[in-house]
Formats: structure tokens, C-alpha cells, sequence
């Protein structure tokens, strides 16, 4: 831990030095609501979100906040160790081309619908869970996909001699939909009930007992498995590509984690609403994934349970300029020089694909570096060849 605030209802722990003014205030704002529980805890990839910072962990009594959560409801990673120990540039490019015509990307679903037995299943009958079972059917020819911003598929190697396989992406559509549900019904719901929390800091809640409340919870986590699912389906296509190229080609179980959702955890012996934006849970021996950015390393981390980050860490480098601050700023030549240099096979092409070079990203040597007390390093991957959406 970097450092403690306490100027505010509850105390502020961060886990680094430089946070943006914009992020520290969004802290701040969760510090003072008055269903906060012991503290708050920013990660050092933190930077500004909507409501709460990304790269922000906050624990609450009583109630959920849709915008703690986020818009991308189980956003998160998979990682498969491979028995490869190389792959020339030639198959890479191979590689990838077949993933490609498998796997679409950025705004793009699949032309077909997805076997329905591949999908989640919901806690509660469809008909009660109202946007999951309206966004049903077009969710079908989502699973599989990876999404845009900074969703990825990377070919990695790794300092255990081994060539990985990684993927980030979320829910989709699907989680979109129901976020924006529930964060507007959260606005209304609180205007209704005189709630003195300024409406600005956009943290509406709702009552984890309340049918609303309980209504999110059930989407929320079926977002989760959607997404997981998502996961699942293009690791399997990945697979599917390598072998197809480069022969028998042996895999590990694959690793997954979530970093937007909330969950009913017991921390300093009280049952809380844990809600990680951004954040990796981090539990004792809990294998984790920490990505860098398409030129720098990904890290496969054990978690510690340090019990003053409610037992999270970051979720990945963290940015340090906004999309279209990095497309303004960033040198295109430069950037694809860096990863040129370093034999990456990389997606940057135009000016426009700036908001995902290395640069417009935190340092993530500095961001592991500064959460050794939250995690163990087990292996760094470098990147070989990346997909974005």
C-alpha cells in the first residue's frame, strides 16, 4: 500500500502515488456514501470511470450500485498454458488469419446463431430476469466474439519456456443493456426516495433486498457466466486455429477471471457487497491474470489475501491518457517502431488504433511492482502476436 487518505467518512487506501484528479474524486465520492463499509481500496492501474474509478474496490451494506459494477458486466481474462515451446512468424501469421475467420471482432457477431446448450444457465426461470430474456436471441450470435476498445487475443511466450494463449472480453451487448437498465431505474428509484447522494456522482443504488436489487443481482451474475462463456467459446477457436497450423499441440485447464461485478464476501467478520470495477479478486492461492498492453508483458499472479484491498488487485496496466487524448498525442511511427523492434506481430495500423498502443497505458512494471503485497508473480508473458477488436 502507497498510502492512506483519511480526510474523508472512511478511509481512502491506495495502491499507488500518482492517481488522476479525476479518479481520486470518484474515490473520494465513494468514501462518503453512507452505506460505505471500512474503507475503499483504489488498485494501481486506477483511473477515472463513470461513478467509481476503474481500478476501484468498495465494499457496501445494504445496497449494489449498477455503476460500481460497470457497463461491461464480467469483463475479464482466460489464459491456457500450451505445450508449444516456439512458433515461427510464419505460423503465427497463420494462426492468426484462421482466428480471424472465426472469431469476429469489434462491432461484428456471427452470421448464425450459437448452439443454445453453450449458453448460461439462469439462476431463476428466463421470464424473471426481463432484459437477459429480451437480448436472448441476439446473444445467441454474440457468444463467440470479442467485442472492441480494449479486448484482445494475444499469443504470448512465457518465462517458463511455454507459448500461452490469452483473451479479454465481456458480456457483450447483453451486459450493456442491462447495465444501462438498472443504472437508469437506480437514478429514478433514488429521485424518488430523496436520496442525498448527489445525483453527479453517479453511484445510485439499489437495495440488495428490494425486488429491483434482487432482479440486478440475477441479470448481473448472468452476465458473468455470459461473458465467461464468450470466453470459453473463443479460447476453444483459438485452440482449434493453433492445432490446425502448428500440429499436436497439448493445453493446460484454462484460467479465468472476472474484473467488473459484485458479490456477497465476508470481510473484517461482516457480510458486504463487494463491487470491483476493474479489479481482480485475490483470494490466498487464487491464480489471477494481469495484462500489460500490446507491447509490454502479461503476468499470471497468485493472490495473497491481503485483507486492506478486500482481497483484490488490478486488473491490468491501467490507462494513462484517454482514447482520444492518445490519438492526439501518440506518434504512430514511434509506436509501431516499439513493437516492430520487438518481432510483435501487432494491430496497430492507423492513427485511430492509437488509443491501444503501449503508450497510452501505464507502466506495468510500476503497477506490479506496486502490489507485491497483494500478489505473487508466477510467470511473465510477452506478447508475440495480438488481436484487437
Amino acid at each position: 500500500m502507497k498510502q492512506i487518505i483519511t480526510t474523508e467518512k472512511q478511509p481512502i487506501k491506495l495502491w499507488l502515488d500518482d492517481i488522476d484528479a479525476g479518479a481520486f474524486a470518484q474515490a473520494k465520492n465513494l468514501a462518503n456514501l453512507p452505506f460505505v463499509f471500512h474503507h475503499v481500496a483504489v488498485m494501481p492501474d486506477a483511473h477515472q470511470g463513470y461513478g467509481m474509478p476503474i481500478g476501484g474496490v468498495m465494499a457496501s451494506e445494504e445496497v449494489v450500485i449498477p455503476n460500481a459494477v460497470g457497463v461491461d458486466i464480467g469483463c475479464g481474462m482466460c489464459a491456457v498454458r500450451t505445450s508449444l515451446t516456439s512458433i515461427s512468424p510464419e505460423k503465427l501469421k497463420m494462426v492468426l488469419s484462421e482466428i480471424r475467420r472465426t472469431v469476429p471482432l469489434g462491432f461484428k457477431h456471427h452470421q448464425h446463431k450459437q448452439k443454445e446448450s453453450l449458453m448460461p444457465r439462469p439462476e431463476v426461470p428466463l421470464a424473471d430476469l426481463p432484459i437477459v430474456a429480451g437480448q436472448y436471441q441476439s446473444a445467441l450470435t454474440q457468444l463467440g466474439t470479442l467485442g472492441g476498445g480494449n479486448h484482445f487475443i494475444e499469443i504470448q511466450k512465457g518465462n517458463d519456456g511455454h507459448v500461452w494463449l490469452m483473451v479479454h472480453s465481456g458480456s457483450r451487448n447483453i451486459g450493456f443493456k442491462v447495465a444501462n437498465y438498472y443504472n437508469h431505474l437506480a437514478m429514478d428509484l433514488n429521485k424518488r426516495w430523496g436520496s442525498k447522494i448527489p445525483s453527479n456522482w453517479q453511484l445510485a443504488f439499489l437495495p440488495i433486498n428490494s425486488q429491483s436489487g434482487q432482479q440486478y443481482l440475477h441479470e448481473m451474475r448472468y452476465c458473468v457466466e455470459f461473458a465467461y462463456a464468450n470466453r470459453k467459446m473463443m479460447m476453444e477457436r483459438i485452440k482449434d486455429a493453433l492445432l490446425a497450423v502448428a500440429g499436436p499441440v497439448f493445453f493446460e485447464p484454462m484460467i479465468n477471471i472476472a474484473h467488473n461485478y459484485a458479490a456477497m464476501e465476508v470481510h473484517f467478520a461482516k457480510n458486504v457487497m463487494v463491487h470491483r470495477k476493474g479489479a481482480t479478486r485475490a483470494q490466498v492461492g487464487e491464480i489471477g491474470i494481469i495484462p500489460g498492453s500490446q507491447g509490454t508483458p502479461s503476468y499470471i499472479v497468485r493472490g495473497k489475501g491481503n485483507k486492506e484491498s478486500f482481497e483484490s488487485c488490478a486488473h491490468g496496466a491501467g490507462r494513462k491518457m484517454g482514447r482520444k487524448q492518445a490519438q492526439r498525442q501518440l506518434d504512430l511511427d514511434r509506436e509501431k517502431k516499439q513493437l516492430d523492434d520487438q518481432g510483435i506481430i501487432h494491430a496497430l495500423r492507423s492513427v485511430g488504433d492509437l488509443e491501444e498502443a503501449a503508450g497510452a497505458y501505464k507502466n506495468i512494471d510500476e503497477v506490479i511492482d506496486n502490489q507485491l503485497d497483494l500478489v505473487e508473480v508466477l510467470v511473465e508473458l510477452r506478447p508475440l502476436a495480438v488481436i484487437k477488436g
